[in-house]
C-alpha cells in the first residue's frame, strides 16, 4: 500500500539546520508531484513547499523563501526538506504528501486533506532556545 514516512525532526535553536526525509513506497513516485505541508500549534495546515516530478522546479511559501531548500531522489524514492536559519515560528508537525487531483504549485490559501493524495504521519520540528 501506499506509504509516506518522514523522519529527521527534532529540537534546535533558533539559526539551526535540519534535514527531513520522507521515504515513499506503494506507488509510483517519480510519477508525482510531492509536497511538504507544515501545521504549527493550534493552527491549520499551511503548504510549505511542492517539488515537481523531476525535481528540476521548486516552489516555497514567502515564510520559508530562501531558507528551505525541497530536493527529491527518484532512484531512492526519497523527498528531502533541508531547513536552514530556522526560526520559533517554523515550529510544527511536518508532512511530506503526494500530489492530488489539483496540483499545488503555490498556494496561500489553508491546505485540506482532500488537497494531496497520501500524507505521512508527520515529524515534529520544535525550535527553541
Amino acid at each position: 500500500q501506499v506509504q509516506l514516512v518522514e523522519s529527521g525532526g527534532g529540537s534546535v535553536q533558533p539559526g539551526g539546520s535540519l534535514r527531513l526525509s520522507c521515504a515513499a513506497s506503494g506507488f509510483a513516485f517519480g510519477d508525482y508531484w510531492m509536497y511538504w505541508i507544515r501545521q504549527a500549534p493550534g493552527k491549520g495546515l499551511e503548504w510549505v513547499s511542492s517539488i515537481n516530478t523531476d525535481g528540476t522546479s521548486t516552489y516555497y511559501s514567502n515564510s520559508v523563501e530562501g531558507r528551505f531548500t525541497t530536493s527529491r531522489d527518484n532512484a531512492k524514492n526519497t523527498l528531502y526538506l533541508q531547513m536552514d536559519s530556522l526560526r520559533r515560528e517554523d515550529t510544527a508537525l511536518y508532512y511530506c504528501a503526494s500530489e492530488g487531483d489539483d496540483t499545488i504549485i503555490y498556494t496561500t490559501d489553508p491546505v485540506k486533506r482532500s488537497d494531496a493524495s497520501s500524507w505521512g504521519l508527520g515529524t515534529q520540528v520544535t525550535v527553541s532556545s
